[in-house]
């Protein structure tokens, strides 16, 4: 009589990838799945996941993800296509591209910062508000 079931989905990744404290892992980590690094990881990171680094984790080189969470340390290019979300004990350094970011008082950042979302949003912006004045303008000198 009710035939309405949740279909689950079996191609979403529940497990969540760890690099241990003590462990350091050189080179280059492809995932879907999300990540928490509490070890070194020196090389580059992607996955379409969320990536924790811990307070005694750090990353030096390349991430990129949809969400990350850092209380540890990172070091190099940070590529967050969704929020970036810096605890009190987090130190960022190098280039970072984002959507949104969270700040907690204490965190270090160090970085040059592009918000891609309110980049969009600011050209779109400026154009209205351009175009507005021209349209004034024009209809001032007629």
């Amino acid at each position: 009589m009710f035939t309405d079931q949740k279909k689950s989905n079996t191609s979403s990744f529940s497990q969540q990838n760890t690099i241990a404290q003590g462990t350091t892992f050189n080179g280059d980590l492809v995932s879907e799945g999300d990540f928490r690094v509490e070890g070194l990881i020196n090389g580059s990171l992607h996955t379409s996941g969320k990536v924790v680094i811990g307070k005694t984790g750090s990353v030096e080189g390349v991430l990129s993800c949809k969400n990350a969470d850092v209380e540890g340390k990172f070091k190099g290019n940070l590529i967050v296509s969704g929020t970036l979300s810096l605890r009190a004990s987090a130190y960022i350094e190098g280039d970072v591209q984002i959507e949104q970011l969270s700040v907690e008082p204490g965190a270090t950042f160090n970085a040059s910062c592009v918000m891609k979302g309110s980049v969009k949003e600011l050209k779109n912006e400026v154009s209205t508000v351009a175009s507005s004045q021209n349209n004034s303008s024009s209809e001032e000198s007629a």
